[in-house]
């Protein structure tokens, strides 16, 4: 399973270290890329809720957007 999230907030390399290590925490997350450029995510997994993602990124400060949902 694979989500691309849009990630608003971001301004430097330690906001992608913040939300990596937000997206890795949610249950069912096996890989994570953050990108700046592009203020974008791409999680794959099994089994992980989408609503959680969008949360585990607003609880560190920033705005998550599923793309394609």
């Amino acid at each position: 399973m694979q989500t691309k999230l849009n990630i608003e907030g971001m301004t430097c390399e330690m906001c992608v270290q913040h939300v990596t290590k937000a997206l890795q925490s949610t249950p069912g997350v096996t890989k994570v890329e953050v990108n700046l450029e592009n203020k974008s995510a791409v999680v794959e997994g099994d089994n992980f809720d989408n609503n959680q993602l969008v949360e585990a990124v607003r609880e560190e400060d920033y705005e998550a957007q599923v793309l394609g949902a």
